[in-house]
């Protein structure tokens, strides 16, 4: 099972702030594919992705047990 978080307008959209993927292995761009159409969320293109508190490109296999969080753009001022 794989943990996510989710941040932002993210977690607004998808009603919940954590989701659990029972999936061996996937990479993160199928995670994002997967996300966008389970919960509907908008274009996962610009929001990074970190595994196990490290940030990780699209193509890195996220495995059983891994803890992923999806963190999107920020503004400030």
């Amino acid at each position: 099972m794989i943990k996510v978080f989710l941040f932002a307008h993210l977690q607004e959209r998808a009603g919940r702030h954590e989701v659990t993927i029972d999936k061996g292995e996937l990479t993160v761009r199928e995670l994002k594919e997967r996300l966008m159409d389970e919960y509907h969320l908008p274009s996962l293109e610009s929001v990074m992705v970190a595994v196990n508190e490290q940030y990780s490109l699209e193509d890195e296999v996220i495995s059983a047990g891994d803890v992923v969080a999806l963190i999107p753009p920020v503004s400030g001022g």
